[in-house]
């Protein structure tokens, strides 16, 4: 086969990555200059910074007045187990996965708490499970942007609006992207590191009125380690949703938060970033719709992740490979496209199809996008010409 020209344009940020994903455009260590370095985090200072965080993520999110939010160790991870680990247990639980991380939530609900009534809805990846099962009077965990699959919920209509359960929701790499519907959630839980670039390590919990009952009026069979109590003789320990975090966090990565939300706020806030992320994502899209060797993981057009776009390789000569060579094949793209600057950490995730994961939320620049595209169809090419 003939292999058309290298491209001319590289992206000026070759930084892809699902996350941490990639700094605010015209960030530099010049944003970290006022970091409360050296204070303590329970110093007036320290405090004054964390509760900054809090109320401003509550302004460019939107958040409900009366929703509690609060910094919490272990980034997404540690939030959403914190939710599951205090507050189910008194009526069933159905959980919802479709990918890893879903999948990660339905092992600590069927082999780590001890649930006696629990349903699970699964699907493969590019798939929804059947979330009509839902019908409000169970507590409900699920994802509302699948990470590692590119497959979203389109919205919340399938949760009852008089439901009794809890709904606990992953929403770490659709906040500042998509539209969540407050009144539909109970627990939202998210990352500094998905779609505002920051640092790994700080998970952030919201919680509806609904959710902070539950913590007041149930209390779980189980031991609870430290950094999971949000409650102290029945009652919400309200500093934690102040500033008073539960262990340490990092000042300097509390800047960077902050310069990120200030970059937002101060760009039109969060139709801006929606409007970005859908942008960009556009941009691959319409690149998959009229390529013929790649396709949208997400089978479903409403359901597509407009943050991290997944793709699978559709080329029948690569469809006949083993499914070991067929992950030989992509990670020799990866690799190449590496080596040569234009796309880095772009891989699908392990327990993925063999494919790809762009990164395409607000913090990414349309034209970065604009010019990586060639360079797909190019490396495909090469690698097409050595492996098919």
């Amino acid at each position: 086969m003939t292999i058309s020209n290298k491209p001319a344009i590289k992206p000026v940020d070759p930084r892809f990555s699902a996350g941490p994903t990639k700094k605010r455009p015209g960030w530099s260590l010049d944003a970290l200059s006022d970091a409360a370095l050296g204070r303590s985090h329970r110093s007036a200072l320290g405090k004054a910074k964390l509760k900054e965080v809090i109320d401003l993520t509550r302004e460019v999110l939107e958040v409900p007045a009366d929703y509690r939010i609060g910094i919490v160790p272990a980034s997404d991870t540690g939030a959403v187990e914190m939710a599951m680990w205090s507050m189910l247990g008194p009526r069933g639980v159905d959980v919802a996965a479709w990918e890893n991380f879903g999948n990660a939530w339905i092992t600590d609900a069927e082999s780590q708490l001890p649930l006696d009534d629990l349903r699970i809805f699964k699907a493969d990846y590019g798939q929804l499970p059947d979330l009509s099962q839902y019908t409000g009077d169970r507590d409900l965990v699920f994802t509302w942007n699948g990470t590692t699959a590119g497959v979203r919920v389109p919205n919340a209509d399938f949760i009852p609006a008089d439901r009794d359960g809890i709904t606990i929701c992953d929403a770490t790499s659709a906040c500042f992207a998509q539209q969540l519907d407050w009144d539909k959630l109970d627990v939202v839980t998210y990352s500094w590191q998905k779609n505002m670039g920051g640092e790994a390590a700080h998970g952030m919990i919201i919680l509806s009125p609904r959710a902070v009952e539950r913590l007041e009026s149930y209390t779980p069979p189980w031991p609870l380690p430290k950094i999971f109590r949000m409650t102290k003789s029945g009652k919400l320990i309200e500093g934690i949703f102040q500033g008073a975090t539960i262990n340490t966090p990092s000042l300097l990565a509390a800047e960077d938060h902050l310069d990120a939300l200030k970059w937002v706020k101060d760009n039109g806030g969060l139709q801006f970033m929606h409007d970005r992320a859908d942008t960009n994502a556009k941009v691959l899209w319409d690149w998959i719709e009229r390529t013929d060797w790649i396709s949208n993981l997400a089978e479903n057009e409403n359901e597509r992740s407009n943050t991290g776009v997944c793709m699978k390789i559709v080329d029948p000569r690569f469809q006949a490979l083993s499914a070991n060579e067929q992950s030989a094949f992509a990670k020799a793209m990866v690799t190449l496209l590496g080596d040569e600057n234009v796309a880095l950490d772009f891989g699908a995730y392990r327990t993925a199809p063999p494919g790809f994961r762009v990164w395409a939320s607000g913090l990414i620049e349309k034209s970065d996008l604009e010019a990586l595209t060639p360079w797909l169809d190019w490396a495909f090419e090469v690698v097409a010409a050595e492996k098919l």
